[in-house]
């Protein structure tokens, strides 16, 4: 069983955010692989389980707000009995640019928040994450920069961009994790 967590915060006014680019990520996937999005509610998240490539996924949208993910994310694993090295975590990253992504297998936080406290919950850094570039304005708060909305040219950008990170999940559930780094991480622009 595979969980794929998408961070961002719940509520209208942070749709179309920088930082809820996990949420959108989910949500451009599972309508393009034609999954039925009828997502429930448990231990305060959004979760649909789907049967892909013969394995059942989770995809999970923790409701907490993004500094609160963790105690959402380590309740499915408990739950589901999910073993840590079949976590995927999908963020933004300031430190990526935007149209950039990066699969990770682990590591730290770099600052987020919401990876924070899925590293404190989880008592691990040693699960996967893809991580998706936002960019950073040093001239706007940080704060006030992640919760900004995309602009419309960023927002096209993104949309390509999910197409692209779509055929990475796609090939996830098929390949080893290495072999998925190799692959993908070296199209960075």
């Amino acid at each position: 069983m595979k969980l794929i967590v998408g961070l961002g915060n719940p509520g209208k006014e942070y749709d179309n955010t920088r930082h809820n680019v996990g949420f959108m990520f989910l949500d451009y996937y599972v309508s393009k692989k034609g999954f039925d999005a009828n997502w429930k509610s448990k231990f305060n998240g959004m979760y649909l389980e789907v049967n892909n490539c013969g394995e059942k996924v989770i995809f999970l949208k923790p409701q907490s707000y993004m500094n609160l993910s963790g105690g959402v994310v380590s309740k499915f694993v408990n739950f589901y009995k999910i073993d840590i090295d079949d976590i995927l975590v999908v963020s933004d990253d300031l430190d990526l640019l935007t149209g950039n992504f990066k699969l990770k297998s682990k590591g730290s936080c770099g600052g987020h928040n919401g990876l924070r406290d899925i590293e404190r919950c989880l008592g691990t850094p040693e699960y996967k994450r893809l991580k998706v570039g936002i960019s950073k304005d040093k001239d706007v708060d940080t704060k006030d920069y992640v919760l900004g909305k995309f602009s419309k040219d960023d927002s096209k950008l993104f949309e390509n961009l999910f197409n692209e990170l779509s055929n990475v999940l796609d090939d996830y559930f098929k390949i080893p994790f290495s072999d998925l780094m190799s692959k993908h991480n070296s199209k960075n622009r």
